[in-house]
């Protein structure tokens, strides 16, 4: 096996049972950006423990990083916005694929972003697009263009098990043999109730590779950390790693799974409560690592399409937004959730 993991004994997370069924909510939005539930009401989303925590997350955003604050739409919408849906981000041309750091290669869609990382030994790739024809089109053309082998991927780790992040992996099983790596609570959610589905995403792949929280992720000169960081599912898998760019080396977080899209219910509460603890847990793996570079797996975040854009003009590598910034946004994040939990609750 070209790549090896690496493991040390932790309490097993224990899987959430969802109910099938749910190809009807599918009009409401998509599985990694919309909240699929009613909105809290007008007396819940004004109450004073709403708009504190939507106050905090204001205020660690800063003008650098609003595009988090999205999330707090969830417990208190604002009248009129209008957002571009995922269907429309779908539709836009496919921006062009860029390298991040010397290691790192964006190649994806304006939608949903696929993350190649480069090792002496082979690539690893992060997510797989919706289907195997944006797979193709979108995340093989592009590594080609940047003139990396598609051939070359060892592994595909698939963030979490919802389509626009999985649907892809056959067509790279299928051309290359790569081996799929990922949290043994999705593989499980994958197999047996998927949370959402569209007709145009591809099949969730065959269960291959587990992971756990603390396990590694080995190939070559490449290590990745991961960190389970339950609540966009039970299973999301964060990843801890170093990118490079000339002599100087940052560390990173690929966050795997931002919104907090699975409904209002009271069994959902625990699952939000997880959310607002992994982000308070990164918080402080981030400060004990020294994070520079938070990642996303959608651009509508990051804004790596944008930041590939600005590199272009030279000057400072946009990416690397230091330890200070990273602890915003996942501040912005944990106090969002905060909001939507005393939504809920009100």
């Amino acid at each position: 096996m070209p790549f090896s993991f690496g493991r040390r004994p932790r309490p097993a997370l224990r899987a959430e049972a969802v109910g099938p069924g749910r190809r009807g909510l599918l009009a409401l939005g998509c599985a990694c950006c919309a909240a699929l539930a009613l909105p809290p009401s007008p007396a819940a989303a004004q109450s004073p423990a709403v708009q504190r925590h939507l106050a905090a997350a204001r205020a660690a955003a800063g003008e650098d990083l609003r595009a988090y604050l999205r999330l707090g739409e969830v417990a208190a919408p604002t009248p009129g916005l209008v957002s571009q849906t995922p269907d429309q981000l779908r539709a836009l041309p496919t921006p062009p694929p860029g390298a991040a750091f010397d290691n790192l290669h964006f190649v994806g869609s304006r939608w949903v972003t696929a993350w190649a990382i480069t090792t002496t030994d082979g690539i690893i790739l992060v997510d797989a697009m919706d289907n195997d024809a944006d797979a193709e089109r979108i995340t093989d053309a592009g590594m080609r263009s940047l003139g990396l082998d598609p051939a070359r991927i060892r592994t595909l780790v698939v963030s979490h098990g919802h389509g626009d992040h999985y649907g892809g992996a056959g067509h790279f099983v299928r051309r290359y043999g790569c081996r799929v790596v990922c949290s043994e609570l999705d593989w499980t959610m994958m197999e047996t109730a998927l949370e959402f589905d569209r007709p145009d995403w591809g099949r969730p792949p065959r269960r291959d590779l587990s992971v756990r929280d603390g396990d590694t992720i080995r190939l070559g000169d490449t290590t990745l950390e991961v960190m389970i960081t339950p609540g966009h599912t039970m299973g999301t898998v964060t990843l801890l790693f170093d990118v490079r760019q000339g002599g100087r080396t940052h560390r990173a977080m690929l966050w795997g799974g931002t919104a907090f899209n699975f409904g209002r219910r009271p069994d959902r509460i625990p699952r939000l409560q997880a959310y607002i603890d992994a982000t308070a847990r990164a918080r402080e793996v981030a400060a004990r690592q020294n994070v520079e570079v938070f990642l996303s797996n959608h651009n509508g975040y990051d804004e790596a399409v944008e930041k590939l854009a600005r590199m272009q003009a030279g000057g400072a590598n946009p990416f690397v937004i230091g330890l200070g910034a990273t602890q915003r946004a996942l501040t912005v994040m944990h106090e969002c959730a905060r909001a939507t939990m005393a939504a809920w609750t009100a």
